[in-house]
Protein backbone atom coordinates (compact mmCIF):
# COMPACT_ATOMS: atom_id res chain seq x y z
CA UNK A 1 0.00 0.00 0.00
CA UNK A 2 0.80 3.42 -0.86
CA UNK A 3 1.95 5.90 1.99
CA UNK A 4 -1.15 7.93 0.90
CA UNK A 5 -3.36 5.07 0.95
CA UNK A 6 -2.43 4.13 4.20
CA UNK A 7 -2.73 7.78 5.45
CA UNK A 8 -5.91 8.04 3.61
CA UNK A 9 -7.03 4.59 5.75
CA UNK A 10 -5.25 6.04 8.87
CA UNK A 11 -7.32 9.22 8.37
CA UNK A 12 -10.43 7.19 7.68
CA UNK A 13 -10.33 5.44 11.02
CA UNK A 14 -9.27 8.29 12.73
CA UNK A 15 -12.20 10.25 11.50
CA UNK A 16 -14.37 7.60 12.34
CA UNK A 17 -12.70 7.23 15.79
CA UNK A 18 -13.38 10.82 16.33
CA UNK A 19 -17.52 10.65 14.86
CA UNK A 20 -18.04 7.68 16.92
CA UNK A 21 -16.19 9.68 20.15
CA UNK A 22 -18.46 12.72 19.02
CA UNK A 23 -21.88 10.36 18.63
CA UNK A 24 -21.00 8.67 21.92
CA UNK A 25 -20.05 11.38 24.41
CA UNK A 26 -20.36 15.07 23.02
CA UNK A 27 -23.39 14.50 20.64
CA UNK A 28 -25.97 13.09 23.59
CA UNK A 29 -25.30 16.20 25.82
CA UNK A 30 -25.28 18.74 22.90
CA UNK A 31 -28.50 17.48 22.05
CA UNK A 32 -29.91 17.72 25.72
CA UNK A 33 -28.78 21.10 26.05
CA UNK A 34 -30.54 22.08 22.73
CA UNK A 35 -33.64 20.35 23.47
CA UNK A 36 -33.57 21.58 26.88
CA UNK A 37 -33.00 25.31 25.98
CA UNK A 38 -35.85 24.72 22.76
CA UNK A 39 -38.26 23.73 26.03
CA UNK A 40 -37.20 26.40 28.32
CA UNK A 41 -37.90 29.03 25.22
CA UNK A 42 -41.38 27.06 24.57
CA UNK A 43 -42.42 27.52 28.18
CA UNK A 44 -41.52 31.09 28.28
CA UNK A 45 -43.67 31.57 24.79
CA UNK A 46 -46.27 29.60 26.31
CA UNK A 47 -45.97 31.85 29.62
CA UNK A 48 -46.09 34.89 27.42
CA UNK A 49 -49.33 33.63 25.72
CA UNK A 50 -50.71 32.60 29.21
CA UNK A 51 -49.86 36.09 30.80
CA UNK A 52 -51.63 37.86 27.95
CA UNK A 53 -54.42 36.09 27.85
CA UNK A 54 -54.76 36.22 31.64
CA UNK A 55 -53.93 40.09 31.04
CA UNK A 56 -57.09 40.12 28.59
CA UNK A 57 -59.15 38.42 31.13
CA UNK A 58 -58.35 40.70 34.03
CA UNK A 59 -58.65 43.78 31.58
CA UNK A 60 -62.03 42.35 31.30
CA UNK A 61 -62.78 42.15 34.78
CA UNK A 62 -61.53 45.59 36.11
CA UNK A 63 -63.81 47.16 32.70
CA UNK A 64 -66.62 45.00 34.23
CA UNK A 65 -66.01 46.30 37.71
CA UNK A 66 -65.47 49.21 36.64
CA UNK A 67 -68.83 49.32 35.09
CA UNK A 68 -71.03 47.77 37.83
CA UNK A 69 -69.07 50.44 40.56
CA UNK A 70 -70.05 53.51 37.91
CA UNK A 71 -73.54 52.17 37.91
CA UNK A 72 -73.63 51.59 41.66
CA UNK A 73 -72.60 54.81 42.62
CA UNK A 74 -75.43 56.59 40.00
CA UNK A 75 -77.76 54.54 41.67
CA UNK A 76 -76.88 55.53 45.08
CA UNK A 77 -76.83 59.42 43.56
CA UNK A 78 -80.16 58.76 42.44
CA UNK A 79 -80.88 57.23 45.48
CA UNK A 80 -79.78 60.74 47.44
CA UNK A 81 -81.82 62.79 45.21
CA UNK A 82 -84.94 60.83 45.56
CA UNK A 83 -84.29 61.02 49.16
CA UNK A 84 -83.59 64.92 48.98
CA UNK A 85 -86.93 65.67 47.11
CA UNK A 86 -88.81 63.70 49.87
CA UNK A 87 -86.89 65.63 52.33
CA UNK A 88 -87.64 68.73 50.79
CA UNK A 89 -91.75 67.64 50.20
CA UNK A 90 -91.83 66.37 53.69
CA UNK A 91 -90.45 69.57 54.98
CA UNK A 92 -93.04 71.48 52.63
CA UNK A 93 -95.88 69.81 53.67
CA UNK A 94 -94.62 70.26 57.11
CA UNK A 95 -94.74 73.94 56.86
CA UNK A 96 -97.76 74.56 55.16
CA UNK A 97 -99.54 72.42 57.91
CA UNK A 98 -97.50 74.78 60.40
CA UNK A 99 -98.74 77.62 58.09
CA UNK A 100 -102.00 76.53 58.33
CA UNK A 101 -102.07 75.54 62.10
CA UNK A 102 -100.62 79.22 62.74
CA UNK A 103 -103.54 80.71 60.70
CA UNK A 104 -105.78 79.04 62.43
CA UNK A 105 -104.53 79.83 66.18
CA UNK A 106 -104.69 83.82 63.98
CA UNK A 107 -108.38 83.68 62.95
CA UNK A 108 -109.10 82.03 66.69
CA UNK A 109 -107.84 84.69 68.75
CA UNK A 110 -109.57 87.45 65.87
CA UNK A 111 -112.85 85.43 66.87
CA UNK A 112 -111.99 86.40 70.28
CA UNK A 113 -111.22 89.46 69.94
CA UNK A 114 -114.01 90.38 67.54
CA UNK A 115 -116.41 88.75 70.31
CA UNK A 116 -114.70 90.76 72.88
CA UNK A 117 -114.86 93.82 70.80
CA UNK A 118 -118.55 93.04 70.03
CA UNK A 119 -119.00 92.31 74.01
CA UNK A 120 -117.14 96.00 75.02
CA UNK A 121 -119.50 97.38 72.32
CA UNK A 122 -122.71 96.13 73.53
CA UNK A 123 -121.42 97.15 77.59
CA UNK A 124 -120.91 100.73 75.50
CA UNK A 125 -124.35 100.97 73.41
CA UNK A 126 -126.19 99.80 76.79
CA UNK A 127 -124.43 102.34 78.76
CA UNK A 128 -124.98 104.74 76.37
CA UNK A 129 -128.76 103.84 76.25
CA UNK A 130 -129.42 104.13 79.66
CA UNK A 131 -127.78 107.42 79.81
CA UNK A 132 -129.35 108.51 76.99
CA UNK A 133 -132.83 107.07 78.58
CA UNK A 134 -131.71 109.08 81.96
CA UNK A 135 -131.13 112.04 79.66
CA UNK A 136 -134.69 111.90 78.41
CA UNK A 137 -136.41 111.36 81.50
CA UNK A 138 -135.33 113.99 83.04
CA UNK A 139 -135.91 116.81 80.24
CA UNK A 140 -138.91 117.67 79.05
CA UNK A 141 -140.76 115.86 76.33
CA UNK A 142 -140.09 117.59 73.74
CA UNK A 143 -139.74 115.52 70.08
CA UNK A 144 -136.97 118.59 68.84
CA UNK A 145 -135.59 117.75 71.75
CA UNK A 146 -135.81 114.02 71.89
CA UNK A 147 -134.78 114.56 68.28
CA UNK A 148 -131.27 115.76 68.84
CA UNK A 149 -130.66 113.90 72.05
CA UNK A 150 -131.35 110.67 69.66
CA UNK A 151 -128.91 112.23 66.73
CA UNK A 152 -126.08 113.17 69.62
CA UNK A 153 -126.50 109.61 70.64
CA UNK A 154 -126.24 107.98 66.70
CA UNK A 155 -123.16 110.10 66.82
CA UNK A 156 -121.47 108.78 69.71
CA UNK A 157 -122.56 105.26 68.42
Amino acid sequence: MEPTLQTFLGQLISFVILVLFTMKFIWPPLIGAIEARQQKIAEGLAAADNSQKTLAAAQETADAELKAARVKANDIIDQAHQRASQILEHAKSEAVLEAARQKQLAETEIDAMTTRAREDLRKQVSALAVSGAEKLLKKEIDATAHRSLLDELAAQL
